[in-house]
């Protein structure tokens, strides 16, 4: 199980940098709506379709997102976490950490904030 760790507050000396997106965990209630809602929201001229393997390609860079990373503020992520499933949700949420600080791919600089 995934240990979800409360919002932290913004570094404000570098997320302010950053392209901030937003998420609002109450759009969408499937992965296909999350998909849909991710590639409006996050994504400029690509489409993801929910292959999770491109999902990490995608924050990766080169599908839309800005070079540099972003901030993802994930509001509601409790109504999400029910919505999609508990094993969906925290996997979506270890992809996202790993393409941040600490994770394996941290140089890719995508910051998730759960609020």
């Amino acid at each position: 199980m995934l240990w979800l760790a409360p919002p932290r507050q913004l570094n404000r000396w570098t997320d302010l940098e950053k392209v901030h997106y937003t998420i609002d965990g109450k759009a969408f209630s499937t992965i296909e709506e999350f998909t849909k809602y991710f590639s409006a929201t996050v994504l400029r001229d690509h489409t993801w379709r929910g292959n999770l393997d491109a999902f990490n390609d995608i924050l990766r860079g080169g599908f839309g997102t800005p070079d540099g990373g972003f901030v993802l503020v994930w509001q509601d992520h409790i109504t999400s976490r029910h919505r999609l499933g508990v094993d969906l949700f925290d996997t979506l949420i270890e992809i996202i950490r790993d393409h941040g600080p600490g994770g394996s791919e941290a140089e890719d600089g995508v910051e998730l904030v759960l609020a």
